[in-house]
C-alpha cells in the first residue's frame, strides 16, 4: 500500500502509527495493496481555510477526506479494487483538544481520525443515524483490532467526529 504522510503542521505526530493504522484499515476493507493514499497533517489555520473552501463552514475541523477514484471496499469473492484513494487531511491541534476532552491523547485521536478518513474515502458517511451507526461501528472494530495487534488493551477512543 502506497501511503504518503506529509506533516506540514509543525506538531510532532506519531507518523509510523498513522501509516500503520491506515494500512491496517485499508487491508481490513480489502483494498488492493497497490492503491495509493495521501495523509496530510496541517495546522489550524490551513485546516480552517480548507474547511471554508470545501465545506463552506468556518473554523478548523479535525479531519477532511477527499476521495479520488471513488473506490469501495472489496468483497470476499472479488479481486480487491485498486486505484488512487485520495487525501486525508488531519489537524493535530483540533485532535489534541478533542482527545483531552475525551480522556485520551492527541495521537490516539489522530489514529481514530485516520480510520475515520479512510472510511470516508471509501464512501462511508454519517449523515443519518443508520449510516452513523454503520460507519462508527466499523471504525471502532477496525481501531480495536489494530490496537489488539499492537498489544494495546482497553477500548478505542469514542468517535468525536460528526
Amino acid at each position: 500500500m502506497a501511503i504518503d504522510i506529509n506533516n506540514e503542521s509543525g506538531t510532532d505526530v506519531d507518523e509510523e502509527a498513522l501509516l500503520d493504522v491506515a494500512r491496517f484499515a485499508l487491508d481490513r476493507m480489502r483494498i488492493h495493496p497497490l492503491s495509493e493514499l495521501s495523509v496530510i497533517v496541517v495546522d489550524e489555520e490551513a485546516m480552517a481555510a480548507l474547511h471554508v473552501q470545501w465545506m463552506d463552514e468556518p473554523g478548523p475541523t479535525d479531519v477532511m477526506s477527499f476521495p479520488m477514484d471513488e473506490l469501495r471496499p472489496g468483497k470476499e469473492d472479488e479481486e480487491p479494487p485498486q486505484g488512487l484513494l485520495g487525501d486525508i487531511v488531519l489537524c493535530p491541534e483540533v485532535a489534541a483538544k478533542q482527545g483531552a476532552a475525551n480522556g485520551h491523547s492527541m495521537d490516539a485521536e489522530l489514529q481514530l481520525l485516520t480510520v475515520h478518513g479512510v472510511l470516508h474515502v471509501l464512501g462511508y458517511d454519517h449523515e443519518d443515524p443508520e449510516e452513523e451507526r454503520e460507519m462508527f461501528g466499523l471504525q471502532k472494530r477496525i481501531l480495536d483490532d489494530w490496537r489488539a495487534t499492537r498489544g494495546e488493551t482497553g477500548p478505542s477512543p469514542a468517535p468525536t467526529t460528526r
